[in-house]
């Protein structure tokens, strides 16, 4: 037989470290006399948690192993032929290592060859071809099962998707030709945009069954490392389809009749469009060019569009964008993330039992809330007066009811999670704690006076944490007699989703205390990044001098629209007066204050137009959406009554720049003062609790890319 995957021999060989995931067959002989079935498991062997991704070494592999049963089914061996992967994962995706390692378009444009010859072997295989769905299955490892005839999928399965859009990348392996063919056109719209653009979602597997990803669906076994009970299920399932059983194949035919006129074309297309539009103003070429190949596939043939898209991909393979991308995931998001600097070891950390939140406002119910399910633990809130504290525990009790309503809890499980969260007016409900944090106002006085009341009541053991956002956990800790047992410890709103923790280590903080915050971040879910005691730390040190020198070219004469949008280009979460108005004016003004009285007015000037919208009550510069304009982009007469600007305008242009030098120099002080170790963590900050682009990189590799760096810093963040 001739091998049809030797012309990427040389392609394979730029590839000597990749794991490959290799393709193993086994026979299984189909109930009720329906044949043979080539049972195909992709399997890197690396252990349970290291995902089975695609390189091309992997793809001639799984080729050769494709080609081979294929010629079984010719001569009449194999009367199908199915791929499913070890437990948890079908494939992860592409190696994006692999992927990013590539110099030239031609070496790009011909990996992108490779999964098209492959996965046209499964499309085309002489006898039915199925997938079986057993757990993850992302971009090219969702894509072969896009390229089967049939699909299964496990009810418990996670994480699948398209993502590419959101990696930099276009589904480039067929998947924006088939999955409008299977789908149809607006939920394959939800899977490779609307999905990835909304911080990569991905589906589970009854979602993939109800838009008609899979054709089938069946429980897998309660051990997750068992697969034998889905795969049996799957296969007695191809045995009726192989068979032509009349009930299954009416259930597929059901299954499959999804809407794909020309009204939800035209509909999916301008849904798509105007999100691209909105979530990138046109500046991230991987959106716009999945859309290009979304609408132009609607009338391609597989080969037109498959042509198309590794034309796509051999160019965005090559951009700053994608290699941004690759940084921020691989370098950032999993490596640095699970090894952070400057952490002690974890075999210090205490035990927590039970956990205190001084305090019964939103913030507070939050942390008690994610506490209380992530722990598992008792934690008890604190306020100054029964009504306060009723309120506190009341939304906590509301959120999870919430949770439990959607399915997402047991109605037994919420009533055990409600029953952890209690709360108190007597701050001696901590006497027994391990843990006490204060969520209350954001002033020292405040925060010096309830640190030195807990002290007089918890243990020698407890620790004492402080959400701080912004004041210096060195001064909260100076009048107290163990300030050894203090750290910061601070949350993004939302807590449940912001997946950043900034811990905070004072002068005397202890490594026990400081493995102990560690532990617990780890045990909440959450990122911890070691941050030394400077005003606002790491996300809103940058946020605020970003937003300050906006608010400050606004205040000198730049007109509101070039000022907000100044930033576009960037393709931000949100407008810097947006993230104003979102986090609150009076909060963002007292950040600003700490800042100033840290670093001066030159770098953090206090904006007294901010100040004139606080005292006239004013909470946001722009009208609400629909009152004064249908994008809610106009000053109201009452609010521009309150301002006075000056008469020194900048253009788009320059405010992008002057922004790009500012944080560039900030960042700069932030290394040189060690307020983190190393520029990936200013990264690893930013995306993690601030939202920012990956492809940008967190921020450090864009402001190398813009030149900010070497303008400011006369030196590369990175090399």
């Amino acid at each position: 037989m001739t091998d049809r995957f030797a012309p990427y021999r040389d392609l394979a060989a730029l590839f000597p470290d990749e794991v490959i995931t290799r393709a193993e067959v086994s026979d299984v002989e189909l109930p009720g006399g329906a044949g043979t079935l080539a049972l195909i498991t992709l399997d890197n062997h690396a252990g349970p948690k290291r995902p089975t991704t695609l390189g091309p070494n992997t793809l001639i592999g799984l080729g050769r192993v494709l080609d081979a049963q294929a010629e079984r089914a010719r001569s009449g061996e194999l009367a199908g032929v199915a791929i499913t992967g070890k437990p948890g994962f079908l494939v992860a995706g592409a190696d994006l290592g692999s992927v990013s390692s590539l110099k030239e378009g031609a070496e790009g444009s011909l990996l992108a060859r490779l999964g098209h010859d492959v996965y046209n072997v499964l499309t085309d295989f002489p006898v039915p071809s199925f997938a079986f769905i057993n757990g993850v299955a992302l971009g090219g490892g969702l894509e072969i099962a896009l390229a089967a005839n049939y699909r299964a999928v496990s009810s418990q399965a996670r994480g699948l998707g398209l993502p590419e859009a959101f990696i930099g990348l276009v589904p480039g392996w067929g998947g924006v030709w088939k999955t409008p063919r299977i789908t149809g056109p607006r939920d394959a719209l939800r899977l490779m945009i609307k999905n990835p653009l909304a911080n990569n979602r991905s589906i589970d597997g009854r979602t993939a069954h109800s838009i008609g990803l899979a054709d089938a669906i069946f429980d897998p076994a309660q051990d997750p490392a068992d697969t034998g009970v889905f795969v049996r299920a799957c296969v007695d399932w191809a045995a009726r389809v192989i068979a032509g059983d009349a009930e299954t194949l009416t259930a597929l035919a059901a299954q499959r009749d999804r809407d794909t006129s020309d009204q939800a074309w035209d509909d999916a297309i301008a849904e798509g469009r105007a999100l691209v539009a909105a979530k990138t103003g046109g500046h991230v070429p991987a959106p716009a060019k999945v859309m290009e190949l979304f609408e132009a596939g609607r009338h391609r043939t597989r080969e037109e569009s498959a042509a198309a898209e590794c034309e796509a991909l051999a160019e965005l393979m090559l951009t700053h964008e994608f290699a941004n991308t690759v940084y921020a995931f691989l370098d950032v998001v999993q490596k640095r993330s699970k090894q952070p600097a400057g952490a002690p070891s974890a075999e210090l950390a205490r035990p927590v039992r039970k956990v205190g939140v001084v305090g019964a406002g939103l913030m507070a119910g939050q942390l008690a809330m994610v506490y209380a399910q992530k722990l598992k633990v008792p934690v008890v809130m604190t306020d100054i007066d029964q009504e306060r504290v009723d309120r506190g525990v009341g939304h906590v009790h509301a959120a999870v009811d919430k949770l439990a309503s959607k399915g997402t809890l047991s109605q037994e499980a919420g009533e055990q999670l409600k029953s952890l969260v209690t709360g108190s007016v007597s701050k001696d409900v901590y006497a027994d704690a391990d843990f006490v944090i204060e969520a209350v106002f954001e002033e020292m006085g405040v925060k010096k006076t309830v640190l030195a009341e807990l002290e007089r009541i918890v243990s020698d053991e407890c620790i004492l944490a402080t959400n701080t956002s912004s004041l210096s956990v060195t001064e909260m800790a100076a009048d107290l007699r163990h300030p050894e047992r203090l750290v910061g410890f601070h949350f993004f709103n939302p807590v449940a989703v912001m997946p950043l923790v900034e811990i905070v280590r004072g002068p005397s903080t202890t490594d026990e205390v400081l493995a102990t915050a560690f532990a617990t971040a780890k045990g909440l879910g959450k990122t911890a990044v070691l941050v030394q005691d400077a005003a606002a730390f790491v996300v809103n040190r940058i946020l605020l001098r970003m937003m300050g020198e906006v608010q400050h070219s606004f205040d000198s004469g730049t007109p509101a629209e070039v000022a907000d949008h100044a930033l576009d280009p960037m393709a931000l979460p949100m407008t810097p007066f947006t993230l104003l108005a979102m986090v609150g004016i009076p909060v963002a003004q007292h950040v600003t204050e700490s800042l100033n009285t840290a670093f001066g007015d030159e770098r953090f000037p206090v904006s007294t137009n901010l100040q004139r919208l606080i005292d006239a009550g004013i909470t946001s510069l722009w009208a609400p959406a629909g009152k004064d304009a249908e994008d809610g982009e106009v000053i109201p007469a009452q609010t521009r009554a309150v301002l006075e600007t000056g008469d020194s305008p900048e253009s788009s242009e320059q405010l992008l720049v002057r922004v790009q030098d500012a944080l560039a120099q900030e960042i700069g002080l932030m290394l040189d003062e060690g307020v983190v170790a190393d520029a990936e963590d200013i990264d690893l900050c930013m995306i993690l609790g601030a939202g920012w682009p990956m492809h940008l990189g967190g921020i450090t590799p864009y402001l190398d890319q813009v030149g900010a760096s070497e303008r400011v810093n006369g030196r590369r963040f990175h090399g």
